[in-house]
């Protein structure tokens, strides 16, 4: 099925799962992004823990950013050490790593996220340093963070940060993860509408002058037009987006930047599937339910000059294993399908397959790894 003539010279050193890398989109989606930002007049500070890369990062500093978000102290580190000054750990504070936290507190401006009061009290005995404290709070996705109605909490939580000559109280972080539960712009927008409402709500009994407002999830960064009822925007997924965005309708699927690329070991026309060397530990398993009521673990295309084509119609990743992947194809598909052909699988969570592949290879021949 696959012509090497007609496509990237790349695809002929591929031999197992690979990550493959289209600078083209992940750049016009980083700059699209950045235009939503100002257009919203807000601070655009994305989350680095989708490509983790420091080459990556230099495609955002080329669009005018210069804080950024990752979700651990080693994370940070590497990017302070890639030159990155402003830096926010959006991940609750590990008081483990409370040496790590004051080496990077003295050589960046950090900002750390809590919602304890012993971890606030463990940090003012601590810090060596001064840092940048966000509360974080949970406006309805129910992982962390203190509930957006608890007054009390909230107010214990600040008067402790003020406490300290060493933390500065930033603001109100959330992170709405239940957007991803959302489908179309409309249910979207009501998701921010109520994580803004709860947000603005929380600040006003904190009764503060000054406090910032900072959101985090691709869906409504992507599809809200005008985000200017908050002070900051912290993306990540959307540099490289994925068939998990796609569903939502946060992204075209012509915007997806990264795919798994994977040999064909075995062909079933009887069966009407092959087997991709490429399984969990290649693309995670992450899943959507498509309209038929079936799980999918990513999407089949093809190679291309361009990198891939467009999905294959009715073709899917029906089920992995460890190594193993089974997709589902039409019989006109199987049929010019062999052991030695490559399928491009587009990853149902971008960020995972990412994380699990760990070095790109770009189109025109550029390789690079993660934390490297």
């Amino acid at each position: 099925m696959n012509d090497e003539r007609r496509i990237s010279p790349i695809f002929e050193t591929i031999t197992t799962p690979t990550l493959l890398l289209n600078r083209e989109r992940a750049v016009a989606n980083i700059q699209r992004m950045a235009a939503r930002a100002r257009h919203s007049g807000v601070r655009f500070r994305p989350h680095f823990k989708t490509h983790q890369s420091a080459v990556i990062g230099e495609w955002f500093r080329q669009a005018g950013v210069s804080a950024i978000t990752v979700s651990s102290v080693s994370m940070a580190g590497y990017f302070a050490r890639h030159g990155w000054t402003d830096i926010t750990i959006a991940f609750p504070v590990n008081l483990r790593e409370i040496e790590a936290i004051n080496r990077l507190a003295g050589q960046v401006r950090l900002g750390l996220l809590v919602e304890a009061e012993a971890v606030v009290s463990t940090l003012s005995a601590r810090l060596a340093a001064a840092v940048d404290v966000w509360l974080k709070v949970d406006v309805g996705y129910g992982r962390t963070g203190v509930d957006w109605a608890d007054g009390p909490r909230l107010e214990a939580l600040a008067r402790q940060v003020e406490a300290s000559p060493r933390m500065a109280l930033r603001g109100l972080l959330t992170h709405a993860g239940h957007s991803y539960r959302a489908r179309g712009q409309a249910e979207v927008a009501a998701v921010y509408r109520q994580m803004v409402h709860r947000l603005a709500a929380a600040r006003d009994r904190l009764n503060r002058p000054g406090l910032e407002l900072s959101i985090g999830d691709t869906p409504t960064c992507s599809l809200v037009d005008d985000l200017s009822a908050v002070d900051e925007i912290r993306p990540g997924n959307f540099v490289f987006f994925d068939v998990m965005q796609c569903q939502i309708g946060a992204c075209r699927e012509e915007e997806i930047a990264v795919a798994a690329v994977c040999p064909v070991v075995a062909v079933h026309p009887e069966q009407g599937k092959a087997v991709i060397y490429g399984g969990a530990v290649h693309l995670s398993k992450e899943f959507i339910v498509d309209p038929q009521g079936r799980q999918v673990f990513g999407w089949p295309a093809l190679p291309a000059p361009d990198g891939w084509g467009p999905r294959l119609p009715e073709g899917y990743v029906s089920g992995l294993s460890q190594e193993h992947g089974l997709v589902r194809l039409p019989p006109d598909a199987l049929a010019g399908l062999h052991p030695g052909d490559l399928l491009v699988i587009l990853p149902v969570h971008s960020c995972l397959t990412a994380n699990l592949l760990r070095t790109y290879h770009t189109l025109d021949g550029e390789t690079f790894s993660m934390l490297a």
